[in-house]
């Protein structure tokens, strides 16, 4: 269904240290550099026929979080999960919602890890469990 996934930095190399901290839990290389026709930065993430990219916002304006917007990303396990987390914090990411943990609701029961990148967008690490 989607072609790729990209969000603003205000700090692109800050938001790439990021990045390359919790993808690389993952098994992704670090990011891509691109130069747009306008002359943003971007970084390109590439792992198993994903897409994820960062980028200074075209408009020149300061890149701003969607509230409600969550983009998550699985993981194999919950001990993955932990490390991917911790990588977020130790890479200027903050934790939000609740620690990680297994949570149930409406039936599921899924182990979730949540952080804000250093430009405030909310991401997930996520492990269906039942």
């Amino acid at each position: 269904m989607f072609s790729h996934i990209m969000v603003g930095a205000n700090n692109i190399e800050e938001s790439k240290a990021f990045y390359d901290a919790i993808f690389g839990v993952l098994g992704c290389e670090p990011g891509i550099i691109s130069i747009n026709p306008t002359n943003q930065t971007r970084y390109m993430y590439i792992h198993e026929s994903n897409v994820f990219l960062i980028t200074e916002p075209i408009d020149g304006q300061a890149a701003s979080h969607g509230n409600g917007v969550t983009v998550g990303f699985k993981v194999p396990d919950e001990a993955t999960g932990d490390r991917w987390h911790e990588a977020g914090l130790n890479a200027g990411g903050v934790t939000c919602e609740d620690p990680p943990g297994v949570r149930e609701a409406m039936g599921a029961k899924m182990y979730l890890a949540y952080l804000k990148d250093p430009s405030g967008n909310k991401v997930c690490a996520l492990k269906r469990l039942a």
